[in-house]
């Protein structure tokens, strides 16, 4: 048997649709050049599996009782349909969740079963919430849908007896409808919406709107074939829906208004709640990329990667955060923390200990007083706020790494040979208990080792706990290193990815954050260190020193450069120093030099006058060092800066 396609997945076999051809029309069609500008031509009454046409004619049954009794137990049946049928449509139209799928389900839950074709318009741009919508009143034709008859349907008849729908696209020969549409303030079509009750489209307001909706010339059926009805929201008209009828099925009621309704109001309210999840869902990304580093340093003597996962597309944002902060002397402090929960109070929190973490870094505290005063903030935003955290301070020079802990999962160190071992680090209290000390912990971090730090979500599911997914990490790692053989370690990036493969269905129950890094040290002879009496020879002392390291390392081409800006540094330093100034020079792919003193002051740039007899070293730094900076010590400060080497 022949079956009829149509854009919803209800059809109608040939046989049936022969019968309802031979029964008699409850109303003839309407002739004339109106009724063939838009949906010309007869077309089928659809049946569907989901539920019958709502004013569609039963059969008569053989001894069925006649008269007044029939017309009342039809008319029952009829409104039992329509109320089946709006139930469905509703059902169907609340299970979008994005406004493209909203949208769809209207069209597919009315096309065949209401309506023969259907328009959808939306406000164009859509507001959000409360926003001032944009003006001028714009509409933007949406989505179309429309029954569609199968050749054989066609065989025989007219052109003009075939469904004609004004669509938007290349279609021209299907008169497509008006892509956008302007309302005019006072206009028929601004009348009908703002009224935000449907109207048939034979009604004196409709056959005004309906062709200011689809564009000059185009209109639709006579007759009650043509229901346009207004999409309001909340707070506002967002759009309409043009339901369209072929001539072959029965008009619209006047209850069919009431369906129109239902089906407007369902929609505009869903599609309210699909953009005000869309802008909450893009607030929420905006919000967890803003609170994790864009992109993380390059400090000397170390290599970086990170990883955050979200725990769901539903859940983009949570608590876990990484960091990597550059630290005087070279050295770098390792950072991941968990703070509870999975919403956006969760990551503004987040945000305010990462900052927090931030300063304190900046500071050069040891690792444990950072935890304790992170405590101290997590107590001061709120009795419940709770959080774990790792805290790790590498040194490249010494190779080696001091970490303190706040109840966070420990971290794993993959060493160049393959062997990969869980730190064994004083666990410590979570962050926002109160009242516990924390301890550090120095450990050997051997050049070509790995560190890893994560948060709990990588290692702890539904189906495994936090020490099993640690033990499986830790093989991870090790099979991992094998395969890149003892004298190599695995590239960073990739051994990032592979450490997330091992996460398998079930296991994304709360978001990750990983952090990765290769340590590659800085080796002694490399390094040059001195101790200078705050005297006026230490100047003096500096040049030659430091000319005698350059030399040394074969970089004499930088001698006269560096001599100088080492004398401006110490020269400073020496001027508000009361103990012996520390003098510092690092080879890796750059030159680094740091100078080192007692006097808590940071050293500003400014413009000397004529008659300053100093304030220009600084300057000079600042034209000839590819970089410099100042930073503030516990014990004083450090001045340092950069240069190419050739």
């Amino acid at each position: 048997m022949t079956e009829h396609p149509t854009s919803h997945e209800g059809r109608q076999p040939l046989a049936a649709r022969s019968q309802e051809r031979a029964r008699p029309r409850q109303e003839e069609a309407p002739s004339g050049p109106a009724a063939t500008a838009a949906i010309p031509g007869p077309s089928p009454a659809p049946a569907t599996a989901k539920g019958p046409v709502p004013n569609a004619v039963p059969n008569p049954v053989p001894g069925a009782v006649d008269g007044p009794a029939a017309d009342s137990q039809a008319v029952s049946r009829r409104e039992g349909d329509r109320l089946r049928f709006v139930g469905a449509a509703t059902r169907r139209i609340a299970r979008g969740i994005d406004l493209d799928e909203i949208v769809l389900g209207l069209c597919r839950a009315s096309v065949p079963t209401f309506s023969d074709a259907i328009l959808v318009y939306l406000r164009d741009p859509l507001p959000v919430g409360d926003e001032r919508p944009a003006t001028p009143f714009v509409l933007r034709l949406r989505r179309t849908d429309r029954l569609r008859l199968t050749d054989e349907d066609n065989d025989g008849g007219p052109e003009g007896e075939r469904l004609r729908l004004p669509v938007a696209g290349s279609q021209a020969g299907l008169l497509p409808a008006a892509d956008l549409c302007e309302i005019r303030a006072g206009g028929a079509l601004d009348e009908v919406l703002r009224g935000v009750r449907p109207v048939f489209g034979d009604s004196a307001a409709a056959r005004v709107a309906l062709p200011e909706l689809l564009g000059a010339g185009r209109t639709v059926p006579t007759g009650h074939r043509a229901i346009l009805a207004p999409l309001r929201g909340r707070r506002r008209v967002i759009g309409a829906a043009v339901f369209l009828r072929g001539t072959e099925r029965p008009p619209f009621e006047a209850n069919d208004l009431l369906v129109a309704a239902q089906l407007a109001t369902h929609t505009a309210l869903g599609i309210d709640k699909a953009v005000l999840y869309g802008r909450e869902a893009y607030i929420a990304d905006e919000l967890q990329r803003t609170m994790l580093p864009d992109s993380l340093p390059q400090p000397t003597g170390v290599r970086l990667a990170s990883r955050y996962l979200p725990a769901a597309e539903t859940a983009r944002v949570g608590g876990d955060w990484y960091d990597a902060i550059p630290l005087p002397g070279s050295r770098v402090a390792l950072v991941v923390g968990d703070v509870m929960g999975h919403s956006m109070t969760s990551a503004a929190i987040m945000g305010q200990l990462r900052t927090t973490a931030q300063t304190l870094a900046g500071l050069d505290l040891p690792p444990q007083e950072v935890l304790h005063h992170l405590d101290e903030q997590a107590q001061r935003l709120g009795s419940d706020r709770m959080a774990t955290c790792l805290y790790a301070v590498y040194d490249p020079v010494a190779h080696r790494i001091t970490i303190a802990n706040a109840g966070h999962p420990p971290p794993v160190l993959l060493h160049l040979g393959g062997r990969a071992e869980v730190l064994r680090v004083p666990p410590g209290a979570p962050i926002g208990v109160g009242g516990v000390d924390f301890e550090a912990v120095e450990l050997d971090a051997p050049a070509g080792a790995t560190l890893l730090l994560y948060t709990d979500g990588l290692v702890e599911s539904r189906l495994r706990d936090v020490w099993t997914g640690i033990e499986i990490l830790r093989e991870r790692l090790a099979t991992t290193a094998q395969l890149t053989g003892p004298d190599h370690s695995p590239p960073l990036e990739a051994l990032c990815d592979d450490v997330l493969d091992m996460l398998g269905p079930g296991d994304r129950d709360d978001d990750i954050a990983l952090l990765a890094a290769r340590f590659d040290g800085i080796a002694p002879s490399d390094v040059a260190y001195w101790f200078l009496e705050p005297e006026d020879a230490a100047p003096g002392r500096a040049r030659r020193l430091a000319r005698r390291a350059l030399s040394r390392w074969g970089l004499e081409d930088l001698s006269d450069e560096v001599e100088l800006l080492v004398s401006e540094v110490v020269t400073n330093a020496v001027r508000y120093a009361e103990r012996p100034v520390t003098l510092r020079l690092l080879r890796t792919d750059i030159l680094r030099c740091e100078v080192g003193d007692d006097a808590p002051q940071l050293p500003r740039q400014r413009r000397a006058r004529e008659t300053d007899e100093g304030g220009r070293g600084l300057f000079l730094v600042n034209r000839l060092a590819r970089r410099w900076g100042a930073t503030r010590l516990s014990t004083g400060k450090v001045v340092w800066f950069e240069m190419a080497t050739p």
